[in-house]
């Protein structure tokens, strides 16, 4: 099978390569697509080295699968190519997500809509990925009526530089030196910034929003209410949420723990227990610990949510669609 990744030399790009290599995918041909100026650079593939091709529209003839991850504006002029050269575009930005053409899949969670696309499948944005992974088996069992989520989201969500210019931040800081920000608007060492994102009119930041309609679209539930507040915290790697979900049903934190003990993809960890960024970094599985009833709502669960940004927030559930749709069956 021949496996096209756009955007091969970014962080995702290439965790994208290596998740390929790791689940041992069907791939006879890997190429790897980049801009022109990262044209020329090689990656590792099962042990040799592959050179990064400018991306053409020539580059996808004879392509399978093409798995994006360049951002929302090279998604928007080169998937429909992709597609019309006959590849299946398994794109990471949040260029196609809400067209209502175009299925928005979790493999765990809304499987069977990985099967009805005209050549383009989304992957949703990372925070919304590991949230609706621990909500959908509850809300198949109590009906989920609203939740609300604080996210805090690891640099490696906006990419190299983000990283970069938290180590300079840092450094700036401990030597007491000035620092003048370029990813971020304000410096990120040693500091929290309350959104992610352009904020609108409103307030509600541009990843607010992507949890609200992301989630509704996954779940088929679009009388589901959502309240969110995304924050970027000075992590490398790894991102976090404090969910509080409540229920059109009776609940009980034995159900809960059964359910989610059952659920694929999800490591429950139950008393007090929980996980932090550092500890899910490299893992592919989403974490649920610190499971309360909430202070102050009935029928409402309190949870602590972790999981690997670059990994299930955003390559492997690319694999994972590629792996659904090339067996056509249920890969979990």
């Amino acid at each position: 099978m021949h496996v096209a990744v756009l955007g091969a030399t970014g962080l995702v790009g290439q965790e994208m390569i290596k998740v390929l290599e790791e689940r041992n995918f069907p791939v006879t041909k890997l190429i790897p697509l980049a801009s022109g100026k990262s044209a020329g650079k090689l990656v590792d593939f099962r042990g040799t080295q592959v050179e990064v091709r400018e991306v053409s529209k020539e580059e996808f003839n004879g392509v399978d699968i093409a798995l994006f991850s360049a951002g929302a504006d090279v998604s928007k002029k080169w998937a429909p190519i992709a597609a019309s050269c006959g590849a299946v575009v398994i794109d990471n930005s949040s260029a196609w997500r809400m067209n209502p053409e175009v299925p928005l899949v979790i493999p765990e969670v809304n499987p069977q809509d990985a099967l009805h696309h005209n050549g383009i499948i989304a992957n949703p944005n990372c925070a919304t990925i590991q949230a609706v992974v621990a909500l959908a088996p509850l809300h198949r069992r109590f009906r989920l009526e609203y939740f609300s989520a604080v996210t805090f989201q690891s640099v490696s969500g906006t990419g190299k530089e983000a990283l970069i210019e938290l180590d300079d931040s840092i450094r700036s800081s401990l030597e007491g030196k000035p620092f003048k920000p370029e990813v971020y608007p304000l410096p990120i060492g040693f500091n929290v910034l309350p959104h992610i994102g352009p904020m609108d009119e409103s307030g509600v930041s541009e990843e607010e929003w992507k949890m609200l309609h992301e989630s509704r679209k996954i779940l088929h539930h679009h009388r589901l209410q959502v309240s969110c507040t995304t924050v970027r915290v000075p992590v490398r790697r790894g991102h976090s949420e404090a969910i509080v979900a409540q229920f059109e049903e009776h609940i009980t934190l034995e159900e809960v723990y059964a359910i989610l003990s059952e659920a694929p993809g999800v490591e429950v960890m139950t008393g007090n227990n929980y996980v932090t960024p550092l500890q899910a970094a490299g893992s592919d599985l989403v974490y649920v610990g610190r499971i309360r009833y909430d202070m102050g709502m009935p029928r409402a669960l309190s949870m602590w949510v972790v999981s690997d940004n670059l990994r299930k927030g955003a390559a492997l559930n690319a694999v994972q669609i590629a792996e659904l749709i090339t067996s056509k069956a249920d890969v979990l």
